[in-house]
Formats: structure tokens, C-alpha cells, sequence
């Protein structure tokens, strides 16, 4: 089976139609997925997903884009629904410099509270980052001298330094439909060099559709053609690929219970 370890279920695009969505994952052998949360206002919607679906688990986080909106000043909140069983991660949260739409200062202070909620409930961190590589290397590295705590770099695209600065630091990277856009040269010549036992797949669905629907909008099903690209990047059948894969996901995810029957664990 696979995984898809980042989804966006409650969105546009998915939620309309959500019972087709989840049954052509089903269908193309995701036995997995986990929908995440972006704002605390909207989280009882995500969580009443999973709560329907046995295969699918949720994270609780308010997205840097929306923390001048939704601000923390205290990890509380965030520690009372990683009580919830079907809550397995913290996130996503971190910096996003390329919109901007939160003031810088406060994306970091947002980020460590929710460093603290993972290093506290024990749940991994989802890190998002876009155009602040440098920074968010920086503050990761920081808050691990504080106290460690485990997580992902979700929708890896950055530079060679942030991958394996976090592999350094003993977190994964989630891989997506990026990893097949014709473009993405360099981002597969490191994938090439990273260690299997530290990658995640994930669609970042309704966003980031891989080839060859890119344009179009992103579901879980897709999460077979970034295996079969990642496959063929390490020279790999899809089968050791997704064992692999998997593994990792209920490694890092340790809350989450694996479906029953599945041939990888």
C-alpha cells in the first residue's frame, strides 16, 4: 500500500466531492492519508473527517500564512486537540516568505509555539517553508538544542542545504508532485542522494498535481505516480518504494495504527 502522508481534505476542490475522492485513493492502493489542519477555527471540520474515515488521520496547526489572523501565544490549544486519537502530528506550521502574508516575526514566534507543542505531546512536527531555506534551517537547529523532537519538511522542493540539514537533524522530507515537474533537475539529483528510511510521499492535494495531470487539481490517488518517479530516481521496483514509504510514515507517525491486512507491516 501507500501513503499519503499531506492532503488537504476539507478544502475547495476536495471537499465537494469528498466520497469519490477518498474511494479512487482506496481504489489505487492508498491505504492512508492524513488531512492537515491549517487554522484552529476551521479544525473541527478536519477532524470530524477523519473521525468518519478509518484511514484517515489529521494534524492540528494554523498555517504561517494565517497566524497574524489566528494568532498563539501558548501551546494550550494545540496540546488540547493532540489529545484527540485521531490526531497525529503538529502542523503544519513554519515560515513562508514568498506571499508573506503574515509579518515575519510573528511566523517564527507561531513556529517555536508549535515546536513546543510537538517536543510536549511527542506527535511530529509538519514543517512548511517556502523561500526562507536559510531561516527555517536556522531555527530548526536552535530549537534542537532546546530539547528534541521528531517531524517532517513537508512538500520538499528547497535547496540541497535545507534537505539535508534536516536529515542532519533527524527529520524527513515529504517528496510531491514537484519531484515530476520537468523542471525539477536539481531537486531530483538530491532526492538521488537522500537516504530512503528519511522520505515521505504526499500529494499536498487539492495543490501540486504531479505529471501528468500537473494544472489540474491535486487528489491522493496521485500519490502513485510520485512512488513510481521516486522508484525510478533511486532504482527501485514501486514495491520497495512503497514498503519503504510506509514504513516511514508509521515510523515517524507512531500514533497512527496500520490498516489490517497490510502486506507492508
Amino acid at each position: 500500500m501507500l501513503v499519503d502522508s499531506h492532503c488537504h481534505l476539507d478544502f475547495p476542490g476536495l471537499a465537494e466531492e469528498r466520497d469519490a475522492v477518498l474511494a479512487r485513493a482506496r481504489a489505487a492502493g492508498i491505504g492512508a492519508m492524513q488531512t492537515i489542519g491549517t487554522r484552529l477555527g476551521t479544525f473541527q471540520e478536519v477532524v470530524a473527517i477523519a473521525e468518519a474515515n478509518p484511514d484517515v488521520w489529521c494534524a492540528v496547526g494554523v498555517h504561517p500564512h494565517w497566524v497574524a489572523e489566528e494568532p498563539l501565544d501558548a501551546p494550550d490549544r494545540l496540546l488540547g486537540w493532540a489529545a484527540h486519537p485521531r490526531v497525529i502530528g503538529i502542523g503544519e506550521s513554519g515560515l513562508d516568505y514568498h506571499y508573506d502574508h503574515s509579518p515575519r516575526d510573528v511566523q517564527a514566534e507561531v513556529f517555536r509555539i508549535h515546536i513546543a507543542a510537538a517536543r510536549e505531546s511527542g506527535l511530529p512536527l509538519i514543517v512548511h517553508t517556502r523561500d526562507a531555506d536559510e531561516d527555517t534551517a536556522d531555527l530548526l537547529r536552535e530549537a534542537m538544542g532546546e530539547g528534541r523532537f521528531a517531524g517532517v519538511v513537508h512538500c520538499y522542493s528547497s535547496s540541497p542545504e535545507l534537505g539535508f540539514a534536516a536529515i542532519d537533524m533527524g527529520l524527513y522530507l515529504g517528496l510531491g508532485g514537484i519531484l515530476t515537474f520537468r523542471r525539477s533537475d536539481q531537486l531530483r539529483a538530491t532526492v538521488r542522494e537522500l537516504p530512503l528510511d528519511r522520505l515521505l510521499l504526499e500529494t499536498d492535494a487539492p495543490y501540486l498535481a504531479p505529471e501528468p495531470f500537473r494544472g489540474r487539481r491535486n487528489e491522493p490517488a496521485h500519490v502513485v505516480h510520485v512512488a513510481a518517479a521516486l522508484a525510478e530516481l533511486k532504482g527501485l521496483s514501486r514495491g520497495e518504494v512503497e514498503a519503504a514509504t510506509t514504513d516511514n510514515f508509521f515510523r515517524l507517525f507512531s500514533k497512527a495504527t496500520r490498516p489490517l491486512g497490510n502486506p507492508c507491516g
